[in-house]
């Protein structure tokens, strides 16, 4: 019995150091309880996340994640540790490489993390650490400055480029406020679901904004439809239920389309 126990206490010193935060984040408790639940977490430098030292536009700092490294992903989640709206983004994928790129609000600096989950059910964690003045999440949107910015709602632009190893690096641009709620006079508008699919139907990916996204959002997505696709769909919905529509050409060997595409607008 002695030995179990002094096996135990040898044993429990590793636990505590590997669930140590690498960013030292004393709000990392709140996220891992809010986001995963008791589900298990790793820190994994295969989750790699790029985003400036020091956000020069606390409306606008751009990131961008990727969780390649990992195989086969099934969901990835972009989070800030220290915004009042914790949750960034969430991508559901399925014929979609686990790669991301947005711009986000930063309240105030601290840690902005990727999460990625294996299908083994477990969380894989990176991110890094931001230095920022603070009040995105607070600001208005400043889109609400233009007299005619209703009538633009909904309106989205693409384009598609064709990489070195065949995916499709699909970029998409939404006008939309994305307001947070957290601006005196504004409540909560945002874009809460954006569908990829392929001209036969099928789902690529499934993108659910956060709040904290920035107004205008632009995203990068590394897309793998089937052989012989010409063409993706996006369909998505704000949290005032209107819709969001177009489509956009893909990009082929002899060449991407030149210049921004306009896929849609409102319904």
């Amino acid at each position: 019995m002695m030995e179990v126990l002094a096996l135990l206490v040898a044993i429990a010193p590793l636990a505590v150091a590997e669930e140590a935060d690498p960013l030292a984040s004393g709000l990392w408790d709140r996220a891992r309880a809010e986001l995963f639940g008791n589900a298990p977490v790793v820190f994994d430098e295969r989750v790699v996340l790029l985003a400036p030292a020091v956000a020069e536009d606390n409306l606008n700092v751009p990131v961008v994640a990727d969780a390649r490294a990992l195989g086969e992903v099934e969901v990835m989640v972009l989070f800030a540790d220290a915004n009042p709206i914790l949750r960034i983004a969430t991508l559901e994928l399925s014929r979609a490489e686990p790669f991301i790129g947005l711009s986000l609000k930063m309240e105030q600096g601290g840690p902005v993390r990727a999460a990625a989950r294996t299908p083994d059910g477990v969380w894989h964690v990176g991110g890094v650490n931001v230095a920022a003045a603070g009040g995105g999440c607070t600001a208005p949107a400043s889109v609400h400055a233009a007299a005619d910015w209703a009538q633009h709602l909904g309106e989205l632009w693409g384009r598609a480029w064709l990489e070195p190893d065949g995916a499709q690096r699909v970029r998409l641009r939404a006008y939309h406020p994305m307001d947070t709620g957290l601006a005196f006079g504004h409540p909560a508008f945002f874009i809460d679901q954006l569908d990829v699919t392929d001209d036969a139907g099928a789902l690529l990916a499934r993108l659910r904004p956060g709040e904290p996204v920035s107004q205008h959002p632009v995203i990068t997505l590394r897309l793998r439809p089937e052989a012989g696709t010409r063409s993706v769909r996006v369909r998505g919905r704000d949290s005032d239920s209107n819709l969001l529509e177009g489509s956009l050409p893909l990009a082929w060997r002899t060449g991407a389309p030149d210049g921004d595409r306009r896929t849609g607008s409102k319904e």
